[in-house]
């Protein structure tokens, strides 16, 4: 906003020193001479407060404006006729029409107005003689060119400025846009992970739950007290696993066991499936120390899902786990004999599509050999390193 004070003040302060050095520099007019030199001075100055200050602002100019203009033009060109050393108006006049008037055009020919009563005021004090007019073509006509030019170029720096903040508002909002959909995207991303966490860890764990007991009530119906115990044990142990699983989702830690040794981690896991399905499951891991922990994360879900599933659906006997790193990459394979299925059929699950999009975040690859009666052999392959690709699980 245009600070008017700061008007006020040259203003009031350029219309004394024209009016004093006016009076010193002409001091051979007459008395009426001086009076006229001063008045003319005071009406520019009395036409500013009147008129002009109130149209410094933002609003679009009023009546105020041409009234200011022409009652400016009439006192320094009377005032130019008997002292031209009052000219020197043309200092505060020219930046005032620039600042009051609504464009470019209407600036230039509120310029001009005092600029042709200059030039009569010159050719008045001089009878209208050639060296009048040729004093005041010469005086109006340079404070003409200058006020125009400099007045363009202060007013295509005054464009160039409200085009950038204008810029600027679009990109701050385009950046309040982006960052409301990186905040969405962010959310339906960890709605996703959550999902898969809750499907890797809960959903399987409180899946054997229900198998166990149900194996331990027909032990029990069968009068087979021993085993029915064992039963519940097992579900004593399974549920604390299922308690420790929730904690680290809600510490949003990975759900997997705490211990950095991988492959003590992964014969707890096929020791719980051989519990809980009484399936007889191989296990031969060799996994290199340099497999950082998203990659094993990864191998362990996949694992859990896979065996899910044969408990699950494949009605198999035996199934096989192998786990090797080899030139990079870190390799997964789960075989079973079971009843097999079509990898081409829709779907309804979410394991197994859940498992592939797990896969293909860490940079990995996933292949189902599969057919009906033919048993199921999956492959995952992944990066040893996380340091190309995403974390797969962020904190």
């Amino acid at each position: 906003m245009v600070n008017r004070r700061g008007w006020d003040i040259a203003i009031l302060g350029a219309g004394i020193i024209v009016a004093v050095f006016a009076v010193l520099i002409y001091d051979e007019g007459t008395p009426g001479e001086q009076a006229v030199s001063i008045g003319s001075v005071a009406a520019v100055v009395l036409a500013y407060l009147l008129l002009a200050r109130h149209e410094i602002g933002e609003d679009p100019p009023t009546w105020r404006v041409p009234v200011f203009i022409v009652a400016v033009s009439v006192a320094v060109g009377i005032g130019v006729s008997v002292n031209p050393f009052l000219a020197m108006l043309q200092t505060i006049i020219y930046p005032l029409v620039w600042m009051i008037t609504a464009n470019n055009r209407q600036a230039i020919v509120g310029s001009a107005l005092p600029a042709l009563a200059i030039l009569v005021g010159f050719a008045a004090g001089e009878d209208f003689s050639a060296g009048g007019w040729a004093s005041g073509l010469v005086t109006a006509g340079f404070s003409l060119l200058f006020a125009v030019v400099f007045g363009l170029w202060i007013a295509s720096i005054a464009d160039s400025a409200e085009e950038r903040g204008r810029l600027l508002a679009e990109l701050t909002s385009a950046q309040d846009a982006v960052q409301a959909l990186s905040r969405d995207r962010g959310a339906a991303q960890e709605r996703e992970r959550m999902a898969r966490e809750i499907h890797d860890t809960l959903a399987q764990t409180l899946a054997g739950l229900v198998l166990i007991a149900e194996r331990a009530g027909g032990q029990y119906r069968s009068g087979k007290a021993d085993a029915a115990m064992q039963s519940i044990a097992t579900v004593e142990a399974v549920a604390r696993e299922a308690l420790a699983e929730a904690r680290a989702l809600v510490a949003r830690t990975a759900a997997v066991p705490a211990e950095a040794a991988f492959d003590a981690a992964l014969e707890r896991l096929v020791e719980r499936f051989r519990a809980e399905a009484g399936l007889q499951i191989d296990l031969d891991s060799a996994l290199d120390a340099d497999v950082d922990r998203d990659a094993q994360v990864v191998m362990l879900r996949c694992v859990q899902e896979a065996l899910a599933n044969v408990r699950k659906h494949a009605d198999a006997a035996r199934a096989s786990v192998r786990v090797a790193a080899m030139e990079g990459t870190v390799v997964l394979q789960v075989i079973d004999d079971g009843r097999g299925f079509d990898p081409l059929a829709p779907r309804s699950g979410f394991g197994l599509d859940g498992m592939a999009e797990r896969i293909a975040l860490a940079g990995g690859a996933l292949d189902i050999q599969a057919r009906p009666g033919g048993g199921t052999a999956l492959r995952v392959t992944l990066p040893t390193s996380s340091a190309a690709h995403p974390a797969v699980e962020p904190a």
